[in-house]
């Protein structure tokens, strides 16, 4: 009996399953064992190949943080498309999309962010595409709470982050993670509204 050829992925299916099964490994793993020779071995592929997709261990991590955050902005958008124009909306929105979008991740997102920390390329990775993600969430409050300061907005990621971990762990509920984020943002905005009621004066 004739052996069937294994098909051949295109190069586009072949990153997109190199990067699903670093995902499974991280998953299982962390990010502490993870090596372009053990993507390679679970893949079933040569080490060569991981090399030419990604470069080294650092790459790898890069496309998986890239992948998290165009999701992050894709499931921000979706959330706010056609909704009701108020503030109390929009900031529930925007809060219980980052925490929808992080839990959705699971506990390899904060392994991988942990350990884009080791790196100053990956750490502005990380910077520049908070701040996109910032800009969002300004354009879309801005327009019920007028200006919104760049250093309160920041609060919304450190809380967003403690408490999908918190989430993730079991220690409160999804809904107490969106409605407690929800308060920080409108707590932010409420401040920037006094600030800019002052400034007016």
């Amino acid at each position: 009996m004739i052996a069937t050829p294994r098909k051949r992925l295109s190069k586009t299916d072949r990153h997109t399953q190199l990067l699903d099964t670093a995902r499974t490994l991280i998953r299982a793993e962390g990010t502490d064992e993870f090596s372009l020779a053990r993507l390679a071995e679970r893949a079933g592929v040569t080490k060569p190949l991981v090399y030419d997709h990604f470069g080294d261990r650092a790459g790898v991590l890069a496309e998986l943080y890239r992948e998290f955050e165009h999701r992050q902005r894709r499931t921000l958008r979706d959330a706010l498309d056609g909704a009701q124009p108020d503030l109390d909306t929009t900031a529930a929105l925007v809060a219980g999309a980052y925490i929808d979008c992080s839990l959705a991740e699971g506990r390899e997102l904060a392994d991988v962010v942990a350990a884009l920390a080791g790196s100053s390329t990956l750490r502005q990775l990380r910077e520049e595409a908070e701040q996109a993600y910032l800009d969002m969430c300004r354009a879309a409050l801005e327009p019920y709470s007028g200006s919104v300061d760049a250093a309160g907005l920041r609060a919304l990621i450190g809380a967003g982050d403690a408490l999908a971990r918190a989430a993730l762990a079991g220690s409160i509920g999804t809904d107490r993670a969106r409605d407690a984020l929800t308060t920080v943002v409108l707590a932010i905005t409420a401040e920037d509204r006094r600030q800019n009621r002052a400034d007016a004066r």
